[in-house]
């Protein structure tokens, strides 16, 4: 390749569109990794910081639409998803993967598709694992680095029981 303004102008388009790829897996990873009991919190992060002002969350399908519904802003997604993480008594252990991911970025936006698992142990439920679709919008946070979801669209394939394994607390 030769380094002409044509040539220069494409390999910073198509560089950047790789970090904005990047950019996306990592709000991704943060968010399931929030999500996750116990936590995979590192200091001082926030699934706040993870959404637009004006997002949306939304459970679509036969299951999830009736379960969760359309969530718009920060507090009414928040208000949700605490519902469902420490200190609420909800989960006894709760991961997430994700796989047969899809990122496409265009511009300051980009759309993400995943299929997730998640083995999910309850504290007044049998164990079960769960698999989604998810289907994720995101808008550049300006900032040249952060993905911000500003639609999370998630949609239940099926479950199956599972045995949780007994956990001795840590000393």
């Amino acid at each position: 390749m030769n380094g002409t303004p044509a040539t220069l102008a494409m390999l910073t388009e198509r560089l950047a569109a790789l970090e904005a790829e990047s950019a996306v897996r990592r709000t991704m990873a943060r968010y399931m990794a929030l999500c996750d009991v116990p936590s995979g919190a590192l200091e001082g992060e926030t699934l706040a910081a993870l959404f637009a002002e004006d997002a949306i969350w939304e459970g679509i399908g036969s299951q999830y639409a009736s379960k969760f519904g359309r969530l718009s802003g920060h507090a009414q997604i928040l208000a949700m998803l605490t519902r469902y993480l420490p200190p609420s008594p909800h989960f006894t252990v709760n991961v997430h993967f994700l796989a047969s991911e899809t990122i496409e970025v265009q511009g300051a936006t980009a759309q993400g598709r995943w299929i997730m698992l998640q083995a999910s142990g309850y504290v007044d439920a049998p164990a079960e694992l769960i698999s989604a679709r998810l289907e994720v919008d995101f808008a550049s946070a300006g900032n040249g680095r952060d993905w911000l979801i500003t639609h999370f669209r998630t949609e239940r394939l099926f479950d199956a029981p599972w045995q949780v394994n007994a956990r001795k607390p840590n000393p």
